[in-house]
Order: structure tokens, then C-alpha cells, then sequence
């Protein structure tokens, strides 16, 4: 069974085997915290952002805290959460800031405050408690189901905003005064107190993010992570970091990145929504591998990857290249405004082979509305015919629709329909193509947190408190009374299949 003491030997582990980590006394110490565990949190640059802005504040300072690797070995300690800085109990600083990527984080919301020792939902918490803040990569789409549970959400991109918020909470309001102040500034939303704003933009001078804290003990090993871009230009209707959310794709220039990476740095991820629309990304690939640094990108896209790029990744370490399909089909990928072509991935595959790699990896959606079987078999022919290039793996998720896109409000395809898609991909495939798919049982959990309102926060506590199970969540979504938003007519233009000019009706599940 796990002590205190081991529980706190773990956090000296991790520390000790830390470089950058910030240790500060201040007026006002934030309990920065994570809800999923510490190899996932210490691979978000939001996350090392927010916790570099914090200590950036001359009065304030953050401690981190994360959701346990092993929840069941926590509670059986009878330890409160600590924060790692400090080994102060999360529920005892004034402040505690939830950095949320992803929908099924939400569960692992009311985890984390549970696991601090404090009421689950903001409206049995009171001027005893934290002031609970939440903010993250899920604001830019649905944070509403967060709602229950927190005093302010911080809407966007947040390295001003977190700095704005400080400054309030300094002033010592008393706490109904202090979310009277933040319910009238752009970039909060108080819930219960109008209607969500826009989502905020930081001024280009805080780009890039970056890490502040490089450790072995992450899912990306030792590796400093920076973005020399942020947003994305182009215009793929399922995507929430499309061209109009934020202005846009932002690019930094290569000096400024490469005068941020430490000399002590030897493995570089270049992060961002569409890092090789870059338009000096062999420029900068080519300064940091010659330096003698390992260097990956994430969003490799496949129109933009050449012989000059793809060298440059097997130079940088690269054992293989993954990029996204993302529909089954060439018809499917033109009405997502996707445009990613059959002939732009054989070509990638054959420079994938070309530099000695080991695999190429497509990520792909299944559940888009309007596929057919059809298009399932067109994407299986095409996968034996990239097969005979270089080994493959496909990577499939099932198709979520998310607010603030064009998609927004088209419905879950059937679990039973995605599932039997799936098997039919996998027959045709067997022996060919490696197909690795997530669940679409729990595709569909996130589909009604990314549709739903704060209902959809309350069925994920009930299911929570229930054990967590899929029979709990649907359980819980009935009772709840989450629905689906109303389907639409979709807006001309933005999905481009005849037959789909009304979205067809929600399946069952």
C-alpha cells in the first residue's frame, strides 16, 4: 500500500531528474494543476507556458499537481493532492488553475478536486476554498460542461489573460466582487453570469510557447518543445485551429526560435497546428540537425513534405514519418476541405522509403457523415497499394464533431456502424496494413461533452462517482438530459456532398 512517503519520494524522483523548474515564495502561489498524469501534463507547452507566465508575475508563483498515475494508490495513502513545488496540500493555496486539453479530461476534473479534498462543484465551495480557474486547449471549442465545476473560465490563448487574472486576485476582493470584476473583461467567462465571449488572442511579442521544464519522464523523453508557428492557414471544416479561429497561422521567424532552444538541448520538437506550412521550416530543420540535435515536427502535412524535408527528418532521427488522410476517401477528403490527394501520399511514401524509414503512419476519421462503405473500400485498396511501397500503419479515430467549426452540430455516427466499418477495413487490410483504432464507445463520451452544455459536465461527474464505466456514462447522459444540438442545414460551401444538405438524423448509439 502507498505512504506519504512514497507518494513523496516519487515527486523527489521527478524533480531531481528536472531541468528549469521554477522554486519561488510569493504573495500569491498558484496550484497549477493537470488533470491526467505528469508524463502527459509535462508534454503540454500550454501547461509549461502558463507555469513560466505565473512565475513571470513579481508577486505570484505557481506549484504544480497532477492526477495521479495510480488514483487507487493515492486514496488508499490518505494523502491529500500536493503540488510538487511546494508539498503543500492543493486545497490550501489560494488559487488553483486547470490547464484542460480534451474533453474526456473533464471526468478527470472532478478526480483531481476530489482527490485536493474540495467539493466538486463550484456551487458547494466558498470563500474557504481556492478560487478554481480553468483554462486550455479545450476553450478554443466547448468548455461549457466545465462550467459546474469551476469560478471563471479563461477563454483562448491566456499568456496576458493569466497575468490580468493575477492582478485582480491580488487585490484581495472579496470572492462575489472579484467574478463580478472578471464577468465584464474579454477572455473570462464566469458561468451563470452571460453568455461565453470570444476566445483571446495573445499579442505576437509572448510567441513562441515553449518548455520551461525538460524531463526523461515524459511521453516525449528529454525533449524541449517549441512552436515556430501557431494556428493554421488552411481551412479543414472539422478542425477547430482552422484559418478563422484566432487570425489565423502566425509564423515565427527561425532566429527567434533557435535563440530560445538551451545549448544544453539535444532533442527539439517543432510544435504547432501546421508546422511544415512554415514556409523556413528547411531553413530551421536543417540549423538544428547540423548542430547536432535530434529534431521532430508534429503536423507533418502531406502536400508540403519533399526530399529536402523528409531528408532532413531521417538526419534529425526520425524513424518514421506519420501524416493525415484524415478521410477514407478522395470524395470525403474534397468535402472537408481537406485536399489531401492519393497521389500526394504515394509520393510521400515513396520519399519515406527513399531515406531508409521504417514505416509510414496516416492518421484517418471513420464516421464521417455521408461515408459509405464505399469509401471504406477505396481507402483499403489504397492502403494495399501503399503497402507495396513501405509497411504502414493507419491510424483511426471516429469522426467528433466540435463547436466553433463547420461541422458543428453533425451528428455521431451509430458506435454498431463504426465499429462494423472498422472490421471491414481491418479484413480487407489483414496481412497488408497495420490498423490501430480507438474506442468508438468512448468517441462517443466525447461527442457529448464536445456538443453538450453543463449537463454534460454533470453526467460526467455522475458517471465519475459511478465508476467511470461506459453502461455508467450512458447512464448518466440519459438521466442527465444531454442532447445533441439541434441539427442544421449546413452553411454553402463548407461541405460540399450533394446529399448532404441536411444533416441526416442522429443514429442510435
Amino acid at each position: 500500500m502507498a505512504d506519504r512517503w512514497s507518494l513523496t519520494s516519487l515527486v523527489d524522483e521527478r524533480l531531481g531528474r528536472e531541468s528549469g523548474t521554477l522554486f519561488a515564495q510569493a504573495e500569491l502561489p498558484v496550484a497549477l494543476c493537470y488533470p491526467s498524469p505528469y508524463r502527459v501534463a509535462m508534454s503540454s507547452l500550454g501547461f509549461q507556458t502558463i507555469y513560466r507566465e505565473i512565475h513571470a508575475h513579481p508577486r505570484c508563483s505557481a506549484e504544480r499537481a497532477f492526477l495521479p498515475d495510480d488514483v487507487g494508490a493515492w486514496r488508499r495513502s490518505g494523502a491529500p493532492l500536493f503540488t510538487y513545488e511546494g508539498r503543500r496540500p492543493v486545497a490550501e493555496l489560494p488559487v488553483l488553475a486547470l490547464s484542460v486539453s480534451y474533453e474526456l479530461e473533464v471526468a478527470s476534473v472532478c478526480e483531481l478536486l476530489d482527490l485536493a479534498g474540495l467539493p466538486v462543484l463550484a456551487s458547494e465551495r466558498d470563500a474557504r476554498h481556492p478560487l478554481v480557474v480553468a483554462g486550455g486547449p479545450l476553450t478554443f471549442s466547448n468548455p461549457l460542461p466545465l462550467a459546474p465545476f469551476v469560478d471563471v473560465l479563461v477563454l483562448g490563448e491566456a499568456e496576458e489573460l493569466i497575468h490580468e487574472l493575477l492582478d485582480l486576485a491580488l487585490e484581495g476582493l472579496p470572492r462575489a466582487a472579484l467574478l463580478d470584476r472578471l464577468a465584464g473583461r474579454p477572455g473570462f467567462h464566469v458561468p451563470g453570469r452571460g453568455p461565453l465571449g470570444d476566445i483571446a488572442r495573445a499579442a505576437d511579442d509572448r510567441l513562441p510557447a515553449r518548455s520551461q521544464i525538460v524531463t526523461p519522464d515524459t511521453e516525449l523523453r528529454s525533449m524541449f518543445l517549441i512552436e515556430p508557428e501557431r494556428g493554421c492557414s488552411r481551412g479543414c471544416t472539422y478542425c477547430v485551429m482552422r484559418r478563422s479561429t484566432n487570425g489565423g497561422m502566425r509564423t515565427v521567424a527561425p532566429e527567434r526560435v533557435l535563440e530560445l532552444v538551451p545549448d544544453p538541448a539535444r532533442r527539439v520538437g517543432l510544435v504547432g497546428a501546421a508546422v511544415t506550412d512554415h514556409p523556413r521550416l528547411p531553413e530551421l530543420l536543417e540549423t538544428l540537425v547540423g548542430g547536432g540535435r535530434q529534431a521532430s515536427v508534429s503536423s507533418l502535412r502531406a502536400d508540403r513534405l519533399d526530399r529536402e524535408i523528409v531528408a532532413l527528418l531521417a538526419r534529425a532521427g526520425a524513424r518514421s514519418i506519420t501524416t493525415a488522410a484524415d478521410g477514407a476517401s478522395e470524395r470525403l477528403r474534397r468535402a472537408l476541405d481537406r485536399k489531401t490527394t492519393e497521389t500526394q501520399l504515394v509520393r510521400v511514401a515513396e520519399l519515406v522509403r527513399e531515406a531508409g524509414l521504417a514505416h509510414l503512419k496516416l492518421y484517418l476519421m471513420l464516421g464521417i457523415p455521408g461515408e459509405t462503405d464505399a469509401d471504406v473500400d477505396e481507402l483499403a485498396r489504397f492502403g494495399r497499394e501503399l503497402s507495396r511501397i513501405i509497411p504502414v500503419v493507419f491510424g483511426i479515430a471516429p469522426f467528433v464533431a466540435k463547436r466553433n467549426t463547420p461541422m458543428d452540430g453533425a451528428p455521431f455516427e451509430p458506435i454498431a456502424s463504426i465499429e462494423g466499418r472498422l472490421a471491414r477495413l481491418r479484413r480487407a487490410l489483414r496481412g497488408k496494413v497495420e490498423v490501430r483504432a480507438t474506442s468508438a464507445r468512448w468517441a462517443w463520451v466525447e461527442y457529448q461533452l464536445a456538443q453538450g452544455g453543463p449537463e454534460a459536465g454533470l453526467a460526467a461527474m455522475d458517471a465519475w462517482r459511478a465508476g467511470g464505466s461506459f453502461s455508467a456514462w450512458k447512464r448518466a447522459v440519459k438521466e442527465r438530459g444531454v442532447r445533441p444540438r439541434e441539427t442544421r442545414r449546413v452553411p454553402d460551401g463548407r461541405l460540399r456532398l450533394p446529399q448532404l444538405a441536411v444533416w441526416p438524423s442522429v443514429g442510435a448509439v
